[in-house]
């Protein structure tokens, strides 16, 4: 499978190297002299290059094009006719001027999934910029997120990488379909809708409940303790997500009492005493570290863990048996750093690929020749 991936930064990329990591063969559209804007988003910065740009862009050829030449246009054309899969993420309406708009190349390759992901939509959006942190702030995301007084963004752009899970999705589910029909699509994103497909249980409560969600730090609207509880040295994160689980919180805790509380016997009821339980519970694990209480916690069923760092939680995974990491290796095999692996994992085994992120217009010459030949 061919992939075109006219797209940048972030969303359109992370779902192109998805398909790459699954088996598909990714070009990588990039201006010439500057290629993808991410190329320059450092520090931080590995041997190689940014690392921004090299977490998202493994597994794929580089093909640089200049697409106010004739020429390269040409070029990017033929590169899109031959494609079972084109993504991109211009501005509305900025591949139908350069010819390569959905409607300019699917009478000649009617098989072409096409995707496009905007910020805000093709209509009424299509003149707003879509950046991750502003659709964080504009659809209500950081509305309940953070503490009281301040909302907050997360800490990984994470509206980009869910739309291109979505991306991902759509493109797989459309190459099923057109297995049976022959015909590809004409599939259409934005970041707004992804979003707000995300916030599940949050955005049911306003729908359902007429409920506005609020910003709450840490802790869960609809279940307690879920939040992160003070020990002697730091916070622990303490997830009771039933009553049972709750029943062994109270016997490691030594105050078996709280089980049968009638403020606290319930979830129901824990919600209402919010307050005065973690009062009750800070009380008591303040008396020992967090790494301790984690321990004995999780030996009772009771999940809890210390707040992590990334280098922890990936030793973590290590440590479990989950390979969270890849080498990934230049064109001689030579292995120039590490990656996140793609998180599924398959029986019978799927073969990683393990190619590093491209230099700039790294297979240009390759490719331009392959796109001249008949």
């Amino acid at each position: 499978m061919l992939v075109a991936d006219f797209s940048r930064v972030l969303a359109g990329p992370l779902a192109t190297m998805t398909l790459a990591d699954l088996g598909a063969r990714v070009i990588k559209v990039e201006r010439t002299g500057s290629g993808d804007d991410t190329r320059s988003w450092g520090p931080p910065h590995s041997a190689t290059g940014a690392t921004y740009f090299e977490g998202v862009n493994r597994n794929k050829e580089s093909l640089t094009l200049d697409l106010a030449d004739a020429a390269d246009l040409a070029a990017a054309r033929r590169l899109a006719l031959r494609a079972d899969v084109l993504v991109e993420n211009f501005k509305p309406g900025g591949m139908d001027r350069l010819g390569l708009g959905y409607g300019d190349l699917t009478e000649e390759n009617p098989g072409l999934i096409y995707a496009s992901i905007t910020g805000f939509g093709s209509i009424g959006g299509a003149d707003l910029l879509g950046y991750d942190f502003m659709v964080q702030a504009l659809g209500g995301l950081m509305s309940i997120t953070g503490d009281t007084d301040n909302p907050m963004k997360a800490g990984v752009a994470l509206v980009d990488v869910l739309t291109a899970k979505d991306a991902t999705i759509g493109i797989l589910a459309a190459l099923h379909a057109r297995a049976t029909t022959g015909l590809g699509a004409r599939l259409e994103l934005n970041l707004l809708s992804s979003l707000q497909g995300a916030l599940a249980n949050q955005a049911q409560a306003y729908l359902g409940a007429g409920v506005e969600p609020r910003r709450m730090g840490n802790a869960h609207p609809s279940i307690v303790p879920y939040q992160l509880l003070a020990c002697a040295d730091g916070p622990l994160a303490v997830a009771c997500g039933n009553d049972g689980q709750f029943v062994r919180l109270a016997g490691v805790l030594g105050d078996q009492w709280l089980a049968s509380d009638e403020r606290f016997a319930t979830n129901q009821a824990r919600v209402h005493h919010r307050v005065e339980l973690v009062d009750i519970l800070e009380t008591r694990l303040r008396e020992a570290p967090a790494r301790s209480w984690h321990e004995r916690l999780t030996a009772a069923g009771v999940p809890a863990g210390r707040v992590s760092t990334i280098a922890e939680g990936i030793d973590l995974a290590d440590s479990l048996g989950l390979e969270p990491t890849i080498e990934v290796q230049d064109a001689s095999g030579v292995t120039v750093g590490r990656q996140i692996r793609h998180p599924v994992s398959w029986t019978p085994p799927l073969a990683p690929r393990t190619a590093a992120p491209p230099a700039l217009g790294e297979h240009s010459p390759a490719i331009r020749a392959w796109l001249a030949a008949p």
